[in-house]
Order: C-alpha cells, then sequence, then structure tokens
C-alpha cells in the first residue's frame, strides 16, 4: 500500500472524519528530512495496512492545512484518531522510532 495523497481540499474528509487512524505527513520536496522520512512511511503503510492509512500532503501544492494546526516545520506527522490528533512527530525519525510511536496509539 504506497502513501495515499490528500489535499487541502481532501483533508478532512479523508483524514480528520476517517474511520480508522491516519498519519498525516506534511511534507515538502525540497526539505532534506522529509527524503528520509519519505521512504521509511511508505514502508510503513505496508506494515500497518488495514489499521492505518498514511496520507501524504505537500505544503507547497495544498498550504493551507499544516498552518491551521500551527505547527511550522516539515516533516510533521499527525496522528488523527476519531477525528483529534492523538500524537505527533516533527522531524526526521528512524523507522524504529516511528513504529514505536505508532504501536503507542494503535
Amino acid at each position: 500500500m504506497a502513501l495515499v495523497t490528500v489535499t487541502d481540499a481532501t483533508f478532512d474528509a479523508e483524514v480528520v472524519k476517517a474511520s480508522e487512524p491516519v498519519l498525516a505527513y506534511f511534507w515538502a520536496e525540497w526539505a532534506g528530512p522529509c527524503k528520509l522520512m519519505t521512504p521509511i512511511l511508505e514502508e510503513l503503510s505496508d506494515t500497518y495496512a488495514g489499521k492505518l492509512t498514511v496520507a501524504a500532503h505537500n505544503i507547497d501544492r495544498d498550504p493551507a492545512t499544516l498552518p491551521s494546526y500551527n505547527e511550522p516545520a516539515v516533516p510533521t506527522m499527525l496522528l488523527f484518531k476519531n477525528g483529534s490528533i492523538a500524537g505527533k512527530r516533527i522531524g526526521a525519525h528512524s523507522k524504529g522510532q516511528m513504529q514505536e510511536f505508532l504501536d503507542s496509539y494503535l
């Protein structure tokens, strides 16, 4: 399962109102830490298939959503459960660190 692409227009329906937990991954092509996180999150989207969706949101193409959560940096990962933010991670993290983070909420 690959990362699901979301936009400002689809974020609420596909992330906030989703029936299963969603890890919203805010990223930008120019950000070095995002280049490290993308392959890790692609792998984790396979690992957690059926339990979690990983939704990628490009802040350059769709700049309105991330500031509404008062997060200024990328990569930012917000874990949504039942319409609310259950947890967050900012910056680059190892696969193990991300699994630990996700496992603590799932």
